[in-house]
């Protein structure tokens, strides 16, 4: 959410940095909104200061003994008047939050003007694909063939967007996730957490989530209580609201998390995208990093993160690229954002493996999370930032893809072999 004094205050240079995103954002009812609110707060302050004033003097007249029958009647009428604007008070509150929750984050002014994805800037690449003697497949042709991916059964016994994976498979997914998780907690610096899977529309509205993208979620209603609980799409949804409400000791930032979860995306309106395979599923896992800053610390971390996502896949000696989002292809949450794209030879070209964001406060806002500054004076919004540390499934797809040979077989990875009891080929090659 943003700053409101910010939109009050420089409208002008608010609805600038707005339109780099592009969209068309109600900055105008926010304002109208807003001076609607301070106008009835004014009136109901002004009137109970005024209530306050005549109960003394009622209070004195009564013991003069002098009739002050007038006087409370008038008081009646001022107390009918200030209930009825606190609750116009109330409503004005839930109209100017519904409009703030609206507006996406505002861009960092290094982040790329754009319109979409085309627009994106390359900042790096590390490795050189490979160059096959055969024609390189795809992962779901190479897992089907293998008999470890099954999309068929999966589709079956759930729907499409589904799949079931079948000894080796499961095995080297559960060792990849091992791999980073490891990674993360020993080398970077990283807490691991075991977060819940399911939680509450307060938390998805503090993570950015609500209601922007209500339709892409998976929900569930209680069936004793009127409280729906949603699916996760990722465990930076419950870690970046671990602290809500509370004010950290700046001595205690930056916190540094990290989850390995299932995440379920409905996927709404992807529909004739990514249909065969894995790329895009209603159900897929992911190591997540999350993490709580001061303002001053969160662009360093922000490269500290892709650094630390990064890592993977240069231990699996996977090629990739680091992109710079720009502000047409960035989230809503994001004010930047770099996505690392791992190459995948079977479609020759470069997926999206990674997206690591720095939110700055706009969620901190949202779900009131502070930190007390060391130095003194008053608590102040703290800087949130998460990354994937790496989505698992789009791993398994760029090791099968990446270390297929050309007897159908696959070969393990170096850095996993450890995780996988030593097995250094899937398949028939072994």
């Amino acid at each position: 959410m943003l700053d409101l004094r910010l939109i009050r205050d420089q409208p002008e240079e608010t609805a600038r940095a707005l339109a780099r995103r592009g969209g068309d954002y109600p900055l105008g009812e926010i304002l109208d909104a807003d001076a609607v609110r301070r106008r009835l707060v004014r009136e109901a302050e002004e009137l109970k200061a005024e209530r306050n004033r005549a109960s003394e003097e009622i209070g004195q007249a009564r013991r003069r003994g002098e009739n002050a029958e007038a006087a409370m009647a008038r008081m009646r009428e001022v107390g009918d008047r200030i209930k009825a604007l606190d609750q116009q008070v109330k409503e004005a509150d839930e109209r100017l939050h519904a409009l703030l929750l609206q507006l996406p984050n505002l861009p960092h002014s290094s982040v790329p003007v754009g319109h979409s994805a085309e627009d994106n800037v390359e900042v790096r690449r590390w490795g050189t694909p490979r160059t096959f003697e055969f024609e390189p497949r795809q992962h779901f042709e190479i897992g089907e063939a293998l008999g470890l991916l099954d999309f068929e059964r999966a589709s079956k016994i759930a729907k499409t967007r589904f799949v079931v994976m079948w000894r080796e498979a499961a095995r080297l997914s559960r060792a990849l996730a091992q791999f980073m998780l490891d990674l993360h907690t020993r080398e970077h610096g990283f807490s691991e957490l075991w977060v819940p899977h399911l939680v509450n529309a307060e938390t998805m509205v503090g993570a950015g989530v609500l209601p922007k993208f209500e339709d892409q979620q998976f929900k569930v209603q209680e069936p004793d209580a009127e409280r729906t609980l949603y699916l996760i799409a990722t465990s930076e949804i419950p870690m970046t609201a671990l602290h809500a409400g509370e004010i950290l000791p700046e001595d205690e930032l930056p916190k540094r998390y990290c989850a390995f979860t299932p995440c379920y995306r409905r996927e709404a309106g992807t529909y004739g995208q990514d249909t065969k395979g894995m790329i895009r599923q209603h159900q897929f896992d992911k190591v997540e990093m999350v993490k709580v800053t001061t303002p001053s610390q969160s662009y360093d971390e922000l490269e500290s993160m892709v650094r630390s996502a990064e890592t993977v896949l240069q231990r699996l000696e996977l090629p990739y690229r680091v992109m710079a989002l720009s502000t047409g292809d960035m989230g809503f949450q994001s004010a930047k954002t770099y996505d690392l794209e791992v190459w995948l030879p079977g479609q020759g070209k470069y997926r999206e493996i990674s997206s690591c964001s720095n939110c700055e406060a706009f969620q901190a806002r949202r779900l009131d999370l502070k930190y007390r500054p060391k130095a003194g004076g008053r608590p102040d919004f703290c800087h949130t930032l998460n990354g994937s540390g790496l989505a698992v499934g789009r791993t398994l797809i760029a090791v099968i893809e990446n270390y297929q040979e050309a007897d159908g077989s696959i070969t393990v990875p170096e850095a996993i072999r450890p995780y996988m009891g030593g097995l250094g080929r899937i398949g028939s090659g072994r």
